[in-house]
């Protein structure tokens, strides 16, 4: 069964349980409201809610569809709104989908691939009567709150992630293991970044424009959702940000360790090459050579060598080749 949680409210307070398969429990009194959630249903499920609730069948298709982007339709006096969950699975981050279905007297939740039940969010919600007995509209508030504010463990583990990574490229070359984590990490932020664009779209429309079951003194409500939205978004784009420097600054460091080695490579192939050239000179045996017979020749050539190799060693190291 994919009923998580089915009650009949009023004032603010849990009247009855509700059975999808009794018509009678089904039937919603004036000034109460049914808050009904669901996983993942079956087509018939949604079949007895659609026709019970008089629910869109373009909605309905949507939420069987489960691979909608964050919106909100407007159909008649009801409202169907869509929202992106999303959660680490790993190292990569996973999404669902939230379908919430609001009419005068009903809200409807169908969740897919979320592992967040919102059964702590109705405890919260039942144990603050003078909040639920704002109705429907409130619910939908809360209930996007507590998707929203599932975002942000995202965004601590990877910046925790992140963090590791400046520090340790700070240190030591990257591997190919590492660079392709970075530019994976960039990846799942980008595609983190094309949810949150529309969710901010959905808080907006919910805080400024008029719609069908949100009263007035609710729409403020959903600043708050669009305020966590918006700072979830710049933290992602500060993320990505600094993704992008590890990388330019351990391309940096790299750049600089090959060129100290090649700077050193080079100090000693100049200081090498005056015994070579002189030995390769000496090795040539022309029968006339200046010093070639001299008692003191080979002992004048090595002192020569030494003198030559300890100038140039001590330049190359008062320059810091070396």
């Amino acid at each position: 069964m994919s009923v998580i949680a089915a009650y009949v409210y009023g004032e603010g307070r849990r009247v009855r349980g509700i059975d999808l398969h009794d018509p009678g429990s089904l039937y919603i009194e004036p000034g109460q409201f049914a808050w009904i959630g669901l996983f993942e249903p079956t087509e018939d499920e949604l079949d007895i809610l659609k026709r019970r609730f008089d629910l869109h069948p373009l909605a309905v298709e949507d939420a069987l569809k489960s691979n909608q982007l964050p919106k909100v339709d407007v159909y008649g006096d009801q409202l169907f709104v869509v929202a992106r969950t999303a959660h680490l699975e790993g190292e990569k981050i996973g999404y669902g989908e939230t379908d919430i279905f609001v009419g005068a007297n009903h809200i409807i939740t169908v969740r897919h691939g979320s592992a967040r039940a919102h059964l702590e969010l109705r405890e919260h919600l039942e144990a603050a009567p003078a909040q639920l007995k704002h109705g429907v509209d409130y619910i939908l508030h809360a209930v996007l709150d507590f998707i929203v504010d599932g975002y942000f463990p995202i965004v601590d583990a990877i910046e925790e992630e992140v963090l590791a990574m400046e520090r340790y490229a700070l240190d030591a070359f990257l591997s190919r293991a590492e660079v392709l984590r970075i530019f994976g990490l960039r990846r799942e932020l980008m595609r983190f970044k094309r949810v949150l664009g529309p969710m901010e779209e959905v808080a907006s429309r919910l805080e400024h424009h008029e719609m069908p079951c949100v009263d007035l003194e609710v729409r403020p409500y959903f600043r708050d959702v669009y305020d966590h939205v918006r700072r979830v978004a710049s933290l992602v784009e500060s993320l990505r940000d600094v993704l992008s420097s590890v990388f330019e600054a351990s391309s940096l460091m790299e750049q600089q360790r090959q060129g100290a080695i090649t700077r050193r490579l080079a100090a000693w192939a100049a200081i090498l090459a005056v015994p070579t050239a002189i030995a390769g000179i000496y090795g040539m045996n022309f029968e006339v050579m200046p010093e070639l017979k001299w008692r003191y020749g080979y002992l004048m050539v090595m002192v020569v060598i030494l003198a030559i190799c300890l100038f140039l060693y001590t330049r190359f190291k008062r320059s810091k080749w070396l």
